[in-house]
């Protein structure tokens, strides 16, 4: 028996007011339907049918290197006629578990729970309490069975009154559900074929229905506006900041944080306000972030300090290494162990060797610099001649001067010294003092310029 997960993500999202389809409007940097894709493959899922219409190649550009069937519905006619779409996918034995492109916080613990509950040969539904339940359908029991779903227009004045609603994903039996689906009729309220009427089929069938729920309404609420969307996104990043704090970490203010991939924390982690974390991100025991740093697919060493306004991408910051406030480490710049890099300094493609220093105003690109070296301020890789790019290396207790312009490729020596503003183009020896600037001339007698009236 397979697991064949069914995403309908067909409609516009007029009420979004925009040319991107509704599912791909982005929670924590990612589409939603790209969530809820994730969470199918989470919950262990054998194939998966995405239901499209509106925006396909806007849809195939975003989603199209994953392993998706991709199913056209040409015309957008209710929940039932999208599931019919994928049919001719869909095999007997099959276990259908039918999800939403615009529900993207449903979790893999709730659809497991929901799988549970399913009969052998019957289906199972996850439904949801609501204080509210104005424009949900309900769920009808008799005695305490399911035995339909009736929809907000075409509920009467008792119905309405049912706090039970339907969330729309359920788990039903492959077999049954062609032949359900099949049997459908558009004579509604709304003109459409609803899925849900598939309910009222089962019980007339004598097919067992269960239901589970999830633990917060919020997992199953859906985007149709871009109110709605930012809704979902402080409840994503809530639920986010609230793992993090478990693992380990401390934040100033939960509220403050975006998170908009996977961070993994170390003990006594300490997160100041306004932080972003984008990508893949590590942090070791004991490290401190900044107020308004931005991590973007980087590796944070044990007690590493990022000051605050750091931008640290595709990096690595060693141990007991810090950064900022207002550094920029750009892709493959390494700090090692005990390095610094302060205010206004900028790194690309550079190691920074165990112990360094480059305190502030400088850029080092395509550098490689030993252990115990300082860097002056104001001090500037040459790396790139227009064309090509080439490397600086510089020696383990080699002192730079401030505003040196060191051009590419170059290399200074172990314990070598530059004088502040040389601009340095060939090789300075180990233990030797390099300087070169123009000869300093004082005028006597200089009148300087006066305003022309």
């Amino acid at each position: 028996m397979a697991l064949n997960v069914v995403i309908l993500a067909a409609g516009k999202g007029t009420r979004m007011r925009s040319d991107l389809p509704k599912v791909l409007h982005p929670i924590a940097h990612k589409s939603m339907v790209q969530h809820v894709i994730d969470t199918a493959h989470a919950v262990g899922s054998d194939a998966i049918q995405l239901v499209y219409g509106y925006g396909a190649q806007k849809l195939q550009a975003a989603l199209g290197e994953q392993e998706l069937n991709w199913v056209l519905q040409a015309e957008q006619l209710g929940t039932g006629h999208a599931v019919a779409q994928a049919n001719d996918n869909i095999q007997d034995d099959d276990t259908v578990l039918i999800l939403y492109g615009d529900v993207p916080l449903i979790q893999a613990a709730t659809l497991n729970a929901l799988l549970e509950a399913k009969p052998a040969n019957g289906l199972a539904i996850l439904t949801v309490n609501l204080d509210n339940p104005m424009g949900y359908g309900r769920i009808v029991r008799d005695n305490g069975a399911v035995v339909g779903i009736v929809e907000q227009k075409d509920a009467n004045a008792e119905q309405l009154l049912i706090q039970e609603v339907n969330t729309g994903i359920m788990a039903v039996p492959g077999k049954q559900l062609k032949h359900w689906l099949s049997q459908l009729s558009s004579d509604n309220a709304q003109g459409e074929y609803y899925l849900t009427d598939i309910i009222a089929m089962a019980n007339a069938d004598g097919v067992e229905i269960t239901t589970a729920q999830p633990e917060s309404a919020i997992e199953v609420e859906g985007a149709n506006n871009r109110v709605q969307l930012a809704q979902l996104e402080r409840a994503y990043q809530a639920r986010a900041a609230e793992k993090l704090m478990l693992e380990g970490a401390n934040l100033r203010d939960p509220s403050r944080i975006d998170i908009r991939g996977d961070v993994a924390v170390g003990m006594d982690v300490m997160i100041d306000v306004n932080v972003v974390f984008e990508g893949t991100v590590t942090l070791g025991n004991n490290v401190t972030i900044g107020a308004g740093a931005i991590l973007i697919d980087c590796e944070i060493a044990d007690n590493a300090v990022i000051k605050p306004y750091s931008i640290i991408e595709n990096a690595i910051v060693g141990e007991d290494a810090s950064a900022g406030p207002f550094a920029r480490l750009r892709p493959g710049a390494e700090l090692k162990q005990d390095a610094h890099v302060g205010n206004f300094v900028e790194m690309k493609k550079s190691v920074l060797g165990k112990g360094s220093k480059a305190g502030h105003l400088t850029y080092l690109g395509d550098a490689i610099v030993g252990e115990k070296a300082n860097i002056g301020a104001g001090t500037i890789t040459c790396n790139y001649d227009g064309v090509n790019k080439s490397v600086t290396q510089i020696g383990d207790g080699a002192f730079i001067g401030s505003n040196s312009s060191l051009v590419a490729p170059v290399s200074i020596g172990n314990q070598a010294t530059t004088g502040a503003g040389s601009v340095i183009t060939t090789k300075v020896e180990e233990g030797q003092l390099s300087v070169a600037r123009a000869k300093q001339r004082n005028l006597s007698g200089w009148k300087r310029p006066v305003k022309k009236s």
